[in-house]
């Protein structure tokens, strides 16, 4: 199989790809795009960051007859979302290397019962 190189600063990322070659998952499909969903996930939220962090967390919508509102910057809630996002994407990459492992374990320490009463997933 081939090895994935490390593509991105991000440590998490870097020790997911390095699982991920350590058991086999760099050519399984649904991780690679995961991975990058992840990836991509991450630089959204770099760049919230730097734009919440530079502008003012507070800005002003102007109604009808000139009236002004007090709102959070759009910016925090896209940011929040994509946190909850890219939480639920790192939970995906865990069950990914958990299934992964867990069959990995399976081939190499079948189950002596299964294989009399002929349960084999192969």
């Amino acid at each position: 199989m081939a090895k994935l190189k490390k593509r991105h600063t991000n440590k998490t990322v870097d020790e997911f790809i390095r699982k991920a070659n350590a058991i086999g998952l760099s050519d399984d499909y649904l991780f690679l795009s995961t991975i990058e969903r992840y990836e991509m996930q991450v630089r959204i939220l770099e760049t919230l960051k730097k734009t919440i962090e530079e502008e003012d967390t507070l800005v002003t919508k102007e109604y009808v007859k000139g009236r002004e509102n007090l709102y959070t910057h759009p910016a925090i809630t896209e940011y929040n979302k994509t946190t909850d996002s890219a939480n639920k994407t790192v939970q995906t990459l865990d069950n990914l290397m958990k299934s992964q492992t867990a069959m990995i374990r399976k081939k190499d320490n079948p189950d002596p019962l299964m294989e009399i009463l002929g349960d084999k997933d192969d």
